[in-house]
């Protein structure tokens, strides 16, 4: 995604009328459109690939809007304006959601930790007990992160960036449940959230 531009869809509200797309009626403007574009763009592609566009973004978000900048440029009209503007919106709005993902990964990775640590640290918690446990500490954002608190599907959902998924496991009195060892997390632990390591004491 962070070589897209990447344009957010929201899901339609109960009653919520949108134009719909046909086939037949619509893709016949659209390649009109297009060939509208091919034209105008044609005299200009000399000059288009060679333009180096002043961009308002670095590293892969310029890579990628580059050459919508450079049109952008061509076109003139108040067209350079919009798309650096909608360049470092978009970007932005991705940036900050990549952020708060990882945030609430990172946190989820540290408040898991905690629970293992509170159980006696034992070598396989179930995805239940692990739940409990989380979502009655009122001071991380598990209890309100849905209406029922975090779920097994939103834990699978945010464990999924670091490779660690229930499985099946066997408890105590040969019981088998859902659940998670402690060594599927230690890896990530070590990357994400090391422990603070205590200086070293010096000398007076």
């Amino acid at each position: 995604m962070d070589r897209s531009v990447v344009i957010r869809m929201r899901r339609r509200r109960p009653g919520e009328k949108v134009a719909e797309f046909r086939s037949a009626r619509d893709i016949p403007a659209l390649n009109a459109l297009r060939d509208r574009l091919v034209r105008w763009l044609g005299p200009l592609h000399a000059e288009a690939v060679e333009l180096t566009p002043a961009m308002p973004v670095e590293d892969r978000a310029a890579d990628t809007w580059e050459p919508l900048v450079a049109v952008a440029d061509l076109a003139g009209g108040g067209w350079s304006e919009r798309a650096r503007a909608a360049c470092q919106a978009m970007t932005k709005h991705e940036a900050e959601q990549d952020q708060d993902s990882s945030g609430m990964g990172i946190r989820l990775l540290a408040d898991i930790r905690r629970a293992f640590a509170a159980e006696g640290n034992p070598p396989v918690i179930r995805t239940s007990r692990l739940l409990d446990i989380l979502n009655k500490d009122e001071e991380t954002p598990w209890p309100d992160y849905t209406a029922n608190g975090l779920t097994p599907r939103g834990l699978q959902i945010l464990l999924k960036d670091y490779g660690i998924s229930s499985a099946n496991r066997r408890f105590h009195g040969d019981v088998q449940a859902k659940g998670f060892t402690r060594l599927q997390f230690t890896d990530a632990w070590a990357r994400y959230c090391p422990v603070p390591q205590p200086e070293p004491a010096t000398g007076a």
